[in-house]
């Protein structure tokens, strides 16, 4: 029986609990698979409703703690998550210790459709510098394509996907939705927002926005009184309903995006998720000063080969440099629906980033 690999990954919240969600997806999907796994986080309360059952095999610890000589038992492998940097007192009461052997350090890297990705992944680097010196960092890039490290799945996700009850579920939220378009908003505070909420109070079918806690819950409750103050009568005809949901679990938001017929999603985590989902998807990518975010908007809308109505709706949606002035596009969900499935198929047949990682580290040691 192989033996299990002790693995550390480090993780700072940076924006938006997208940073300790995968890495806590990851850590969970390592220790199913029967390693064992301690993640040293700066803020781990965002888990107390994002993963509210423990999983075994995974230890959550302080970032600070790692700073602290301990007499834990040093880890085989390390993941720096998205760019953090590992303390050096770790490195020095850790790694680098007489007769120790050295663990496979990792970059695990941002999600990104780009061609650099190809081009660098499993890529090595050389510590020039610090108590870690002359040890060696992999770059492990997530990716859609099979000369990248892949994408989390969890080995049971078709499985669970295909035993969810969309009703019961929803009634455990306190909701019926009989005849009515769901649509799930997961955003930051797109500019466009305010031009959904007309054309869908516009529209034709009868739509009720689930909108996630947080952030997402303050931008549409602000555009929907921007739109009462300017114009009372925006929605007299009540096609669109709203209910503001309370802190889902990993699992939950699951549900939520296989429950609705539309997802509005941010950031990398998910996503995923809403790609796995196998319905129709806004992503709204997190906005950079230099613009990088439109270029890594349109390799992922190559990437999948969106339509031409799915990828103007991405644009206005972004606030892309290209289509600030343009109009909200229409809705074009079976369009939509049929790009990301075939997106899905062609990434099902790929190995799951877990898998992968687990190869590329026994090849490593």
């Amino acid at each position: 029986m192989k033996k299990a690999q002790l693995w550390d990954i480090f993780c700072r919240v940076i924006d938006n609990y997208g940073d300790i969600g995968v890495c806590w997806r990851l850590a969970a999907d390592l220790a199913r698979r029967g390693e064992l796994v301690r993640l040293w986080v700066d803020d781990a309360s965002p888990l107390q409703w994002m993963a509210p059952q423990p999983v075994p095999g995974v230890q959550q610890f302080s970032w600070s703690q790692s700073m602290l000589p301990t007499a834990l038992p040093p880890a085989d492998i390390l993941i720096e998550a998205f760019g953090c940097e590992i303390a050096p007192e770790y490195i020095q009461h850790r790694v680098n210790r007489a007769g120790a052997v050295p663990p496979v350090w990792l970059n695990l890297e941002y999600l990104s459709a780009e061609g650099f990705v190809a081009r660098n992944h499993g890529l090595p680097s050389p510590v020039m510098s610090g108590p870690g010196r002359g040890l060696i960092k992999y770059f492990y890039y997530p990716g859609f394509t099979a000369a990248s490290g892949g994408l989390l799945r969890e080995t049971d996700l078709a499985e669970r996907q295909r035993a969810f009850e969309r009703e019961p579920w929803l009634r455990q939220l306190g909701l019926r939705a009989p005849g009515e378009q769901l649509l799930s908003m997961f955003c930051y505070e797109p500019a466009a927002l305010g031009d959904l909420l007309s054309r869908l109070a516009q529209g034709t079918v009868k739509t009720r926005m689930l909108v996630t806690f947080g952030r997402a819950s303050a931008a549409v409750a602000g555009a929907v009184a921007d739109k009462n103050r300017a114009q009372p009568d925006w929605n007299r005809a009540g096609r669109l309903g709203f209910a503001y949901l309370p802190a889902l679990s990993q699992t939950d938001y699951d549900h939520l995006l296989w429950a609705c017929d539309l997802n509005f999603v941010r950031g990398e985590d998910s996503l995923v998720r809403a790609i796995w989902a196998g319905k129709p998807l806004v992503w709204e990518i997190y906005p950079q000063s230099d613009g990088a975010h439109e270029v890594k908007l349109q390799a992922f809308l190559d990437q999948i080969e969106a339509p031409a109505s799915l990828r103007k709706f991405h644009n206005v949606w972004n606030s892309a440099s290209s289509a600030r002035r343009a109009a909200l596009p229409m809705l074009a969900l079976a369009d939509w629906q049929a790009s990301v499935l075939a997106a899905r198929k062609t990434l099902l047949e790929l190995d799951d980033l877990t898998s992968q990682l687990l190869r590329f580290v026994s090849k490593s040691h």
